[in-house]
């Protein structure tokens, strides 16, 4: 069983054993304010980066345990991001809802759950914690409850990062009106990266979308090439994660000067 089958296993039967209570989430999520536009972000600037709070990873293991996610994601908008994705998994990436709520509390930038999304109700966890996007892995659902994903987003005016793997995969995102369309270098099952097969497939990705590589960016050879590829942003977090110094690691990224 690969990663990602394992860990939407995991999920579904923890959802079922333990529902989450969509009246109680709708009533937080409508006390909300206005979301802040992830599309909007994106468009804003070339690079754009996406910069990622992250403890851990399955690829990884432990990178930064005890990391102060509210200082990094202050870090990251110093420096020039264009928006914060914050890991609320916790078992394999040490991140919590809580995580979420305080770094959309403490930056102007749209801040993105990352997680494995399973369920609607997930959708609406997500807004009543202060999230302003959601990212929605195809590969992790099927058509049917793709499209409710989308549905349950776009109900709660919440910006969506529809990933994609391989080939099949981008073709169904590319078949939905999701405006950012991700293309992961990590395979979630193998967990092994291809940076060259994601850089194909961001090609294939029309100029009306925003194309986002994910995964496998360790320097600005690397952000570079996307840019090549058509990429409009980029998602990098262990990178990120790992330098002593966030904001000047995002201003390496994004090229010199940025976000001074």
């Amino acid at each position: 069983m690969g990663f990602l089958t394992e860990v939407v296993a995991e999920r579904r039967a923890a959802l079922a054993e333990r529902p989450l209570d969509a009246a109680a989430l709708a009533r937080a999520a409508a006390e909300r304010g206005p979301t802040r536009d992830l599309a909007g972000a994106l468009r804003a600037r070339r690079p754009a980066l996406i910069a990622e709070v992250k403890r851990a990873s399955p690829s990884a293991g432990a990178i930064a345990p005890g990391d102060d996610p509210v200082a990094r994601a202050r870090a990251y908008e110093v420096g020039g991001a264009a928006a914060v994705s914050v890991l609320t998994e916790e078992r394999y990436f040490g991140g919590s809802l809580e995580d979420l709520r305080a770094v959309a509390e403490a930056v102007g930038l749209p801040v993105l759950r990352k997680d494995v999304l399973v369920d609607p109700t997930e959708v609406l966890e997500a807004r009543a914690a202060g999230a302003d996007a959601v990212l929605v892995i195809a590969a992790a659902v099927d058509d049917a409850r793709l499209a409710d994903l989308l549905a349950a987003a776009d109900e709660q005016e919440l910006g969506v990062l529809l990933e994609a793997h391989g080939d099949e995969d981008l073709d169904r995102a590319l078949a939905t009106p999701a405006r950012v369309i991700g293309v992961n270098a990590r395979d979630l099952e193998t967990l092994e990266v291809d940076l060259a097969a994601a850089l194909a497939r961001l090609r294939r990705i029309p100029a009306d979308r925003i194309g986002v590589l994910e995964s496998g960016v360790r320097d600005r050879s690397d952000v570079q090439a996307a840019l090549e590829a058509g990429a409009a942003a980029l998602l990098v977090g262990e990178a990120l994660m790992r330098a002593p110094d966030p904001a000047a690691a995002v201003r390496r990224l994004l090229g010199a000067g940025v976000g001074a």
